[in-house]
Parts: C-alpha cells; sequence; structure tokens
C-alpha cells in the first residue's frame, strides 16, 4: 500500500504521523511511504532521516494526498486537509468528531474511510492509541498548571509544593483514568495534596492501592465535586466517555465559589471540555480567565513534547496501521478493535457516540459497508 505523512499544520502542532523508526517497519514490510518535506521537522527528523529509511520525500501536501492510498497523521485533517480527501482512501489519525460538526460534515462529502485513533480498542476493553497521549497530556497538566498558578500569569502565586512551613497547592483530579492517574502521579510527586474524584468505585479502590494513601479518594457525585473544586486552587478535567463529548461537570455558577486566581486545567477539550467556562486555545495563547478563575484549555498539549509524543505515539500505532497497510478497509471488518475505530466510511457516521452528539443519523458499519 502507498502511505502518506503530510506536515501537521495545526497551531503549535510538531508532532509527525510517522518517526523514520516506523517508516523503516512499513517499508520492510513491502509499503511505499511517501513524507512531506520537512514533516519531521519538529522533531530533529530531517528529510535525509526519512529518505535512509526509505520514503519519498514529495514538495508538497497536495501531492501526498494525492499519491496515497492510506494517510497517516496526528491530528484531525484541518479545512484545507479534508477537501483533499477522497473515496477508498483511508485516513488513519485522532479525530475528535463529536464536538467538530465541520470536520465530521467534511469527511463525510469526502467520502473516505475515517479511522480514529482514541476509538481503537485492545483486548482489555481500553484505548491503546488514545492512550500513550493521555499519559503526556496527565503530566503536561500539573507543569501548565504550576505556571499559570504564578502572580504574574494572573493565578494565585502558590507553588504547587509548598516549602516547610507552607502549605502546598490543593489539586483536584475529577477523572481517574490515564490521564487523572498521570496527573495526581506528577501532583504527588512535587508534594501537592491531591484528591482523585471518579464514579468506579472499583477504581477508586485501584487508585488508593496504586498511591498507598497518599492521594485522597471520592467518589463523584454534585456535593463531593462542589466541595473540591470551591476548596481547589487546581482542577484538572480529566473525564473521557469514549467517542461521545465531555460531560459538563463544573458549571459557570460555580466558579464564583472558588478561589479567586485558581487554575482549571480542562484535558478533556478534545471532546468539548468538561467545564461550561473552557473553549479551545493554543501554545501560543494557552489561558484566558472567567470570573477571576484561569482556564488553561489547549487543545493539543502533546504538541509541545512532540519528540516524546510523537515516539510514543508511533509505538502504539505500529501494529494496528501495518494491518490496515496490509489489508486495508478488510482490516477494519475483519479486526473487532479496528471496527471500533471507524468513525466514517463512505459519508457515513459508524461510530453511535458520536452521531449522537453531533445529532446526525447513525450506520452501522455492516450497512455503510456495503
Amino acid at each position: 500500500m502507498k502511505l502518506g505523512v503530510p506536515k501537521e499544520i495545526k497551531a503549535h502542532e510538531y508532532r509527525v504521523g510517522l518517526t523514520p523508526g516506523a517508516v523503516r517497519e512499513y517499508v520492510a514490510a513491502g509499503h511505499g511511504v511517501m513524507v512531506e518535506t520537512n514533516a519531521g521537522a519538529g522533531i530533529g527528523a530531517t528529510d535525509d532521516n526519512y529518505r535512509n529509511a526509505g520514503a519519498t520525500i514529495l514538495e508538497s501536501a497536495r501531492e501526498v494526498f494525492a499519491s496515497s492510498e492510506m494517510i497517516i497523521k496526528v491530528k484531525e485533517p484541518q479545512p484545507s486537509e479534508w477537501v483533499q480527501l477522497r473515496e477508498g482512501q483511508i485516513l488513519f489519525t485522532y479525530l475528535h468528531l463529536a464536538p467538530d460538526p465541520e470536520q465530521a460534515k467534511g469527511l463525510l462529502k469526502s467520502g473516505c474511510t475515517a479511522i480514529a485513533y482514541e476509538t481503537v480498542t485492545d483486548a482489555h476493553g481500553g484505548l491503546p492509541l488514545l492512550a500513550p497521549m493521555s499519559e503526556v497530556a496527565g503530566r503536561l497538566a500539573i507543569e501548565a498548571a504550576g505556571s499559570a498558578l504564578k502572580r504574574y500569569a494572573g493565578g494565585r502565586g502558590l507553588l504547587i509544593g509548598g516549602v516547610p512551613g507552607v502549605p502546598p497547592a490543593r489539586i483536584v483530579v475529577i477523572g481517574g483514568g490515564v490521564v487523572g492517574t498521570h496527573a495526581a502521579r506528577m501532583a504527588v510527586g512535587l508534594g501537592a495534596e491531591v484528591t482523585i474524584i471518579d464514579r468506579s468505585i472499583p477504581r477508586l479502590r485501584e487508585l488508593d492501592e496504586l498511591f498507598e494513601g497518599r492521594v485522597r479518594t471520592r467518589f463523584s457525585t454534585i456535593d463531593a465535586v462542589e466541595q473540591e473544586v470551591f476548596a481547589a486552587d487546581v482542577v484538572i478535567g480529566a473525564v473521557l466517555v469514549p467517542g461521545a463529548s465531555a460531560p459538563k461537570l463544573v458549571s459557570r455558577g460555580m466558579l464564583s465559589s472558588m478561589r479567586k486566581g485558581a487554575v482549571i486545567v480542562d484535558v478533556a477539550i478534545d471532546q468539548g471540555g468538561c467545564f461550561e467556562t473552557s473553549h479551545p486555545t493554543t501554545h501560543d495563547d494557552p489561558t484566558y480567565e472567567v470570573d477571576g478563575i484561569i482556564h488553561y484549555c489547549v487543545a493539543n498539549m502533546p504538541g509541545a513534547v512532540p519528540l516524546t509524543s510523537s515516539q510514543a505515539l508511533n509505538n502504539a500505532t505500529l501494529p494496528f496501521g501495518l494491518a490496515l497497510a496490509k489489508k486495508g478497509f478488510a482490516a477494519v471488518l475483519e479486526n473487532p478493535h479496528l471496527r471500533a475505530g471507524l468513525n466514517v466510511h463512505r459519508g457515513r457516521l459508524t461510530y453511535k457516540a458520536v452521531a449522537e452528539s453531533l445529532g446526525l443519523p447513525f450506520s452501522p458499519i455492516e450497512q455503510a459497508a456495503a
């Protein structure tokens, strides 16, 4: 199969769909790989690095899209990209369609087959292609919170870990999944006082054992969320409903009861955010203030550390990408985990939670593939 890797064009997105090491694996399996010039610049990979791995370098994204049977990216296609997709072409990337009706319409119109990293599953019921970026984003969330807490940034002027004789910051993590766990790990390591809120009692038990009493765990109720958020210096939004829009757990009305200068980091912003007052920001302008509360809502947080992120992502996507390159759409029909990743096929939405979030018709895969 002919694979294409365009340069990412979203603001401050430095990751790349395939590293030179991953290209070698595809070439060794008998596939052709075409990479847009300078696509790997953000991770320090030159065109020569890609040539040495067996790739062909093309001068423009248009050439890459036109000559490839499968496009491998990192972030969702932008308007100038989705108009270049075509029927029969596979797109393998993060999509996050639930809060993005325009992208959904663009993909539907193109007729392409779009497989979303974030909904591909594994034998354990996990989301193996979302997990590595969730790990990165969770860890970065605490770094971002530490910066936003500084007084010159509008924050309360707190050091996350405090110093002897001075209390540390109180950090509340809403959601005990991969993002929440890694955020808590970083916060605990810095000496913060950490509480994790989740709706799963078994997961809270696991977290209690994992952190050996170094974090507080609370079952998620309206009262619990209000109590913890009102007393927090930092609130990390780490809630995920696979494929669907994130639930709004903190309303604007709640902000007035929070500590002035407190920080919200909404890691769920890719799926619409779990705070009512959240809207996507960029690395150029990452924060804004609403009712005295600092909001950090960068939609591509892992893009700030592209070398780590690209390597981690490629490690996870490689076996799935190789399966698609070998068998094409047949791999989706044969592999239940890739089936779970299929969001759009030949003008139809094939992921129910996305269709429901967008208010558009849902088509089972069997119907869409007929």
